[in-house]
């Protein structure tokens, strides 16, 4: 065996040899500034082709897609179809937009002299009454989480008195600063953090992730990685695109598996590399509510040394406490080891005014990360935690007045409503003929499919009785999302009763014509 090995090696010595004598030869009659001009360009074009074929913010499909497409759009038919499409769309969009206010003037320019308080209020109410969706009434999905009177005159007190707070200055307003530190304290206590774990207040939910996302990109580049990845279920919010975008990170969409809506586990395992710097799973994802198996995600995250963040914007005041409203969850929190951040939304299920939300760390390792400092600035050295400079201190004191108002004891009651709700929205909906549950919600939110007809038509014949759902795709479907005004009385089997009706009058013609969004959809 040994021999064979050996004339092998010297066969492959000889054609090692005989090949460079035959370069050697034919570059004789080259000069040295020709060889180095070959070489640099060819090590150019190699670097170039390495470049096109693994980009590291973006796969190699889906670029060669969007070469296709952009070249497909480049001929001229193709062109005027799309562009009379997107006129056709923007016409529709607009008018949709405009239906309200089509014979209202608009305020274009400042007036020449201020208006007085009475008018301005009296303009006010115009404004009011454009609203067509009657929210207060239970019609929308989400959007509005509470509304309830006295709550909503707590709040519009508060944030009369702090309506100049700004937390950039702090050393101004110490007393926004506590607030802020004991809302962030609060929602840690929540989550089943420790004394370690710390956040920061943001404007949203959109901030709180893209924050999530800034600390993990530059923690990967500490460490050496210089195109940090993200790996996210494709149900993930979209705010962690848009980080990708902003930030110029790789996103990679893991497939959900089809019966349970939950993302596929093994799929994320395989799609981490050594450029992976954050997982991702949510708790629940917005299109159907379902909560995905964070034990199993923060699992990978500790063999393989990666940051794990859960997205809880939109359940984060609820899956808290429904343990004690009688409704147990796997967990999901900072109970979990390899949990390192979790964003969740104050002004949804906390029911503090719109603009806040927090966004959580295990510990200060990760949020230093997230931090802003600029030390040579000549106006001296600036520093702030989140994406906003100034910030509206308002919103800081009327979300720590909600919080301390409604308590534990609150949010447990309102949870055991709301889920007690969606549970009995859901039970009847799957008694339904003609429409399906997309996976098993588990907490606020239920989306609904069907086999037999466009499911935009349901959407739009429940529009026409006054309810507003969103509209999801991939597969098609719509949804519900449960807030404490569905709770009141009647307004969950109204809702139920109007969708049996719709749905009875679809499935007479289920293949019919589309109409409306249905249409548009299609």
């Amino acid at each position: 065996m040994s021999e064979q090995a050996g004339e092998m090696l010297e066969a492959l010595w000889l054609y090692a040899d005989t090949a460079r004598h035959r370069v050697n030869d034919s570059c004789r009659s080259l000069e040295a500034w020709q060889l180095i001009f070959c070489s640099v360009s060819l090590t150019l074009a190699a670097v170039w082709t390495w470049d096109i074929v693994f980009d590291p913010r973006e796969s190699l499909s889906n670029r060669l897609r969007h070469f296709f497409f952009r070249m497909l759009r480049r001929v001229p038919y193709v062109r005027r179809q799309v562009e009379k499409e997107i006129r056709k769309l923007e016409m529709t969009m607009e008018e949709n937009f405009r239906k309200e206010t089509r014979d209202m003037l608009y305020v274009q320019q400042l007036p020449a002299h201020g208006w007085s308080q009475e008018h301005i209020l009296s303009e006010i109410n115009k404004y009011k009454e454009l609203a067509q969706v009657k929210w207060r009434e239970g019609k929308c999905s989400g959007t509005v989480y509470s509304g309830e009177e006295v709550l909503t005159n707590l709040m519009t007190k508060v944030y009369g008195e702090f309506a100049w707070a700004n937390p950039l200055h702090p050393e101004v307003f110490p007393d926004i600063r506590k607030m802020e530190a004991e809302v962030v304290r609060m929602a840690c206590c929540m989550f089943n953090g420790d004394q370690n774990t710390c956040g920061t207040m943001t404007s949203g939910g959109t901030e709180s992730i893209v924050l999530a996302c800034k600390a993990y990109r530059d923690l990967a580049l500490e460490r050496g990685i210089s195109h940090p990845q993200m790996v996210v279920p494709l149900t993930v919010h979209c705010a962690f695109d848009k980080a990708a975008d902003y930030l110029r990170m790789k996103i990679t969409h893991v497939p959900i598996d089809e019966t349970t809506m939950k993302v596929n586990v093994a799929a994320m395992k395989r799609a981490i590399t050594k450029n992976t710097c954050m997982l991702v799973g949510s708790a629940p994802h917005f299109p159907h509510g379902i909560i995905d198996p964070i034990e199993d995600i923060a699992k990978l995250g500790l063999r393989y040394n990666i940051p794990v963040h859960v997205d809880s914007c939109l359940g984060g005041f609820l899956l808290p406490f429904m343990r004690k409203a009688g409704y147990p969850l796997d967990p999901f929190d900072f109970g979990v080891e390899g949990v390192t951040s979790i964003s969740a939304d104050t002004h949804k299920y906390g029911f503090a005014p719109k603009g806040s939300s927090v966004i959580l760390y295990r510990n200060k390792d990760y949020r230093k990360f997230q931090y802003f400092v600029q030390p040579d600035w000549p106006g001296g050295i600036y520093a702030s935690p989140s994406f906003s400079g100034s910030r509206p201190g308002a919103i800081i004191a009327a979300c720590w007045a909600t919080l301390v108002y409604m308590g534990e004891e609150g949010y447990v009651e309102s949870t055991r409503k709301i889920i007690t709700t969606t549970r009995h929205i859901l039970a009847r909906l799957q008694e339904v003929k003609g429409i399906y549950v997309l996976g098993e919600p588990k907490v606020s939110v239920i989306g609904i499919g069907s086999h037999d007809f466009n499911i935009y038509r349901l959407s739009d014949a429940l529009s026409a009785k006054g309810w507003n759902l969103n509209p999801l795709q991939f597969p098609s479907s719509i949804h519900l999302c449960v807030t404490l005004i569905h709770t009141k009385d009647g307004v969950a089997d109204g809702f139920i009763s109007d969708l049996e009706e719709c749905v009875a009058e679809i499935m007479k013609d289920p293949k019919a014509k589309c109409g409306g969004q249905a249409s548009d959809l299609e």
